[in-house]
């Protein structure tokens, strides 16, 4: 029985799986189509909000080399990313990725992860969204009720009507075409990165060099009850994070690199790309590349704007630019904040439809979601059931304790693939590779090494309630997945019976 667990499917089998007529996505994406996806789901929230915050709280104006060191643990994991991508070219990325090296449980664990990472990704997005369209309204006067937006005090009750109204106009998007998506990714990522633009430029009239001293100010350790304090890396290591200092740059590091997460969802479009061994390493690594470029300049320009220590936590670059005496540019930030968040949103549910379409594909989901529209080319069945359970859960919850999980679940997929570029490298060193990680297995190890670091830096209950999913979903796929699995029900057809050792290619 435990062999059969890690019973791996050959990428040619997966290869072939995506030329059935019924199951086969439209090929439609270049790699602009793809650095733009990666841009659009990447700058969120994060570029307006998280710079300034982590700047008061943990590094000082050491942000900027925060970003740094956060922008190059994704590199380490956008590297074994893109060896897969281009290798693997199928839909549902680690989900995928881990079915042709590492087996099917492990495969199941990974998909159920990156379920759940996209779906919660998507709902805190889209109440993150509709908070600064209401913010908007309300300066020009309109004011929805408090029962439709989520925060009716007076009942208890409320529905986020703005957060449910823009994942069903995204998912709607998303059945019409990946081409449809990605023009409209393509408008509004020009409209959001104009806006960070505008930011850097103009900002950077205001910087005083004085506000940079000390550019690493004295270490001092964590508060108790930090929101980033972490006691597995107290019990693991027998020592307390601090805040500011050196050490206090790597403390930040673990919270803006959240800034990052998103750029992986990029290998979940790679069945959908016209040349994905040349473009898949281009999308995932140049929009990395971009969005790590504009995190450095933005976090430089406020801390130079204003002194790390009497920034605002809600609303740095906006207060920032008002302490400056230049109160417009703040409703420049909401108005590129709210623009921006939609691509997030549309990305997010993008991935996660994709790997759920995977996932079905190989029988551990029900076969009915892996038909694609007749005419549109794409996954409509899981898009639609995602998208209504999406917008309820954003209409309903503003899920802000369970969106930790989204990061711990992109750390565990990072780990994962990363695992699985070495495995496959020794398995199957025959498969032609488009793009090669380099130093195998240095790069990989310290990907792993990397984001296992990030990961303890979570607060424990991130990981209890990490923990309490991954439970469910190995009932589910004891339940269902293993007795309805393609690979297994091919097995036995052609009389392959004998387990498989883990690292087998077995079809």
């Amino acid at each position: 029985m435990s062999s059969t667990l890690f019973r791996t499917k050959k990428v040619e089998q997966s290869i072939l799986d995506t030329e059935e007529p019924e199951h086969a996505l439209k090929k439609s994406l270049s790699a602009l189509d793809l650095t733009v996806f990666g841009v659009g789901v990447i700058i969120g929230t994060g570029i307006f909000v998280l710079t300034g915050k982590v700047a008061k709280e943990n590094a000082g104006p050491s942000v900027a080399l925060a970003f740094v060191v956060a922008g190059v643990v994704c590199g380490l994991a956008a590297l074994c990313y893109a060896e897969f991508a281009s290798t693997v070219p199928v839909a549902g990325s680690a989900y995928t990725f881990s079915y042709a090296s590492l087996g099917e449980l492990p495969a199941w664990i990974i998909g159920w992860d990156l379920v759940l990472e996209f779906a919660l990704g998507t709902a805190v997005v889209a109440v993150g969204w509709s908070g600064y369209v209401r913010s908007l309204l309300d300066n020009a006067g309109w004011h929805l009720p408090e029962s439709l937006s989520g925060r009716d005090g007076a009942t208890g009750f409320g529905f986020d009507i703005l957060a449910a109204a823009l994942v069903l106009v995204l998912t709607v998007i998303l059945v019409l075409g990946m081409k449809l998506s990605a023009r409209v990714t393509t408008v509004v990522v020009a409209i959001k990165v104009a806006v960070v633009l505008i930011v850097i430029i103009a900002g950077a009239f205001f910087v005083t060099a004085d506000n940079y001293k000390p550019f690493i100010p004295k270490a001092r350790p964590q508060e108790a009850g930090s929101s980033i304090q972490s006691p597995l890396v107290q019990l693991m290591f027998g020592y307390t994070p601090t805040d500011f200092g050196v050490m206090g740059i790597f403390t930040a590091a673990s919270v803006v690199f959240f800034a990052f997460i998103g750029f992986d969802v990029v290998a979940t479009a790679a069945e959908e790309t016209k040349n994905p061994q040349r473009d898949m390493p281009r999308g995932i690594l140049g929009s990395l590349l971009i969005c790590t470029t504009l995190y450095v300049a933005v976090s430089i320009v406020v801390t130079g704007m204003q002194k790390y220590s009497e920034l605002s936590i809600d609303a740095p670059l906006a207060d920032a630019f008002k302490a400056t005496g230049h109160p417009w540019y703040a409703g420049v930030i909401s108005f590129g904040a709210a623009i921006g968040l939609t691509t997030v949103c549309l990305i997010l549910l993008l991935g996660q439809t994709r790997v759920f379409f995977a996932m079905s594909r190989d029988g551990l989901l029900p076969r009915f979601f892996s038909v694609v529209h007749p005419r549109f080319k794409t996954p409509y069945r899981p898009t639609i059931l995602l998208g209504v359970i999406i917008a309820i859960l954003a209409g309903f919850t503003s899920l802000s304790e369970l969106a930790e999980l989204v990061n711990i679940g992109t750390l565990f997929a990072f780990v994962v693939v990363a695992l699985g570029v070495v495995i496959l490298r020794r398995t199957r060193p025959d498969l032609p590779r488009a793009f090669r990680t380099p130093l195998v297995p240095f790069i990989p190890i310290l990907s792993v090494l990397a984001s296992l670091w990030l990961m303890l830096n979570l607060p424990a209950e991130t990981w209890i309630r990490f923990g309490i999913w991954m439970a469910i979903g190995f009932i589910v796929y004891f339940a269902y997945g293993r007795s309805h699995s393609r690979l297994g029900r091919q097995e036995e057809a052609a009389g392959h019976g004998a387990p498989h050792s883990p690292g087998t290619n077995g079809e």
